[in-house]
């Protein structure tokens, strides 16, 4: 298992980057903290360095994303795209932060590429320091505590454990995407409401 071979510095630097650094969006950091939680309920690890470590990490992270946005500004958003930067991923979250503003901050924390790339945006959009602190200590301890728990919870009460991992492992995916999913379907509805909207002209074409 990953989290045995990597062990506690490992899981920092995860998590770190996951959240700090824009060539982290494919890491697992949602899998991750609950597969934590789940070795730390079979004595593999101590929950109680476990849950301030991962804390730490998830708001030294994302204090690192909006710093880089500081520093890098708007341009930030016309840079080109490479192998290990996805302008795409920046964009999309930089319209969902003007829908949402600071709160992003929190809710990124459950969407995966979100996570990644919403305090780099708050950075580039000059978000007030204090203001992104407090989202971000909000967003990092309900993150962190709510999955790396729940994996506990789960280990804590479920002997044969591998039996069940592939299913865990499936929920905590399902619960990283469904955001980002039902925005996209909400997103199309609302383009093919306004197609449906649009006037026709008089030889039927929409104009």
């Amino acid at each position: 298992m990953l989290i045995r071979t990597v062990g506690y510095p490992g899981l920092f630097l995860i998590i770190f980057a996951e959240t700090g650094l824009l060539l982290g969006f494919f890491l697992p950091g949602d899998t991750l903290l609950v597969t934590a939680g789940v070795v730390a309920a079979r004595g593999e690890l101590e929950i109680l360095w476990v849950l301030p470590l991962l804390i730490l990490a998830a708001v030294l992270g994302d204090a690192t994303g909006y710093l880089i946005g500081r520093h890098a500004g708007p341009r930030l958003f016309t840079r080109d795209e490479g192998r290990l930067f996805k302008r795409g991923h920046l964009l999309r979250a930089k319209a969902f932060y003007d829908r949402h503003g600071g709160k992003t901050i929190v809710i990124a924390r459950w969407v995966g590429f979100l996570r990644t790339f919403a305090p780099t945006v708050a950075g580039a959009v000059e978000m007030s320091q204090a203001r992104f602190f407090a989202f971000n200590v909000v967003g990092g301890v309900s993150w962190v505590l709510s999955l790396t728990l729940a994996g506990y919870a789960f280990g804590s009460v479920v002997t044969n454990i591998e039996q069940y991992m592939l299913i865990l492992f499936g929920g905590a995916l399902v619960l990283s995407v469904s955001p980002a999913l039902i925005a996209l379907v909400r997103r199309r509805r609302a383009m093919a409401r306004a197609r449906l909207a649009r006037p026709l002209s008089e030889d039927g074409e929409l104009v």
